[in-house]
């Protein structure tokens, strides 16, 4: 069953893809009373994701994050200070008179970095220390900013209950990640760190995709009935959600050209562009009611491009910063 899992984690770009029609032809097949019902499997999906993404990260790297400053003060501004507006103004222009697509995009800005942060990293030779700080930093930050962002942000425009939106956070954020910290302790002092990394960690992130999976299949399963009533709301879902990447990927490569290393500007990339889709979906449909739905849908075609999107770049990344270079053991600019 790990190979299972941990074969379906390294194929992503086919998995979702794959769970977003299956949710799709469920919506469209089962009685909508009953699909209603698939709602009530979001929380139990978001911990099964969360949690072991916690167990596997490691809380302590918040202090090292403080060594390289300017790198990851550049990646956090780039997070809350860029794309959060770029996506507020996109949703502005393209949803006027649907604000909750508004809020998915919005949404999907707010909460930077996930595991994916650095796995992308990993394969495409980057910083793995950088992207581990910039994943802790980010997701702590975006859950602390989140709230403020959407009350600042939409507060005039959708209802937010504030007061339920970061009761959510709380829920699905940092309650995983305090348990993670412990369950990650506790396995470390049971069998030691080079076990828990060699035979352990990597069967957490298995069980993480299972709840990624699982929330994709019921956010579409919910606006299946909606994208099949009017089939053009897909291309103008995916037309703001290309630009953002687009702008994403384009800033992170200059910025990362021009002021680090190569291993760091990778790190910048995938820092910045990487988002927490899974948490946003989760908040989504959990704190804005019915209406949530189309927020989620928003936050779930974000997935298909940013997991395709990741793959294409590891493949440039030589082109683009050219091929690792090492002297004295340390990488160099290439």
């Amino acid at each position: 069953m790990w190979k299972i899992l941990i074969g379906i984690n390294k194929n992503l770009v086919a998995a979702i893809p794959v769970m977003m029609t299956a949710g799709f032809i469920c919506g469209l097949t089962v009685e909508p009373d009953l699909v209603r019902q698939l709602k009530q499997l979001i929380m139990p999906l978001t911990f099964l994701m969360v949690y072991p993404m916690m167990v596997t990260l490691n809380i302590r790297h918040l202090r090292e994050g403080i060594k390289n400053v300017r790198l990851q003060l550049l990646t956090q501004f780039v997070n809350f200070a860029v794309i959060p507006f770029l996506a507020y103004g996109l949703g502005l222009y393209f949803f006027r008179d649907q604000p909750y697509m508004a809020l998915g995009l919005l949404l999907a800005s707010l909460l930077p970095t996930s595991g994916m942060t650095i796995s992308w990293t990993g394969f495409a030779k980057g910083n793995m220390g950088a992207a581990i700080n910039m994943t802790v930093i980010g997701l702590t930050l975006g859950s602390l900013a989140t709230p403020l962002y959407v009350q600042a942000l939409m507060g005039a425009k959708v209802d937010v209950n504030l007061m339920l939106v970061v009761q959510q956070i709380v829920y699905i954020v940092f309650i995983p990640m305090l348990l993670g910290y412990f369950t990650r302790t506790a396995l470390i002092g049971r069998y030691s760190m080079p076990v828990f990394k060699k035979d352990l960690a990597p069967r957490f992130p298995a069980l993480s995709t299972i709840g990624v999976l699982g929330i994709v299949f019921v956010a579409l399963a919910l606006k299946a009935r909606t994208i099949a009533a009017d089939p053009a709301i897909l291309a103008a879902i995916f037309v703001p959600l290309c630009i953002i990447y687009a702008v994403n990927f384009v800033l992170g490569t200059v910025l990362g050209k021009l002021l680090f290393s190569r291993g760091d500007a990778i790190a910048l990339v995938y820092g910045t562009v990487m988002r927490n889709l899974s948490i946003a979906l989760a908040i989504s449909i959990n704190a804005f009611g019915p209406e949530g739905a189309d927020a989620a849908l928003v936050i779930a075609a974000s997935y298909i491009i940013q997991v395709q999107s990741a793959a294409w770049y590891v493949k440039l990344t030589d082109v683009v910063f050219g091929p690792v270079a090492a002297k004295n053991g340390s990488e160099v600019r290439a």
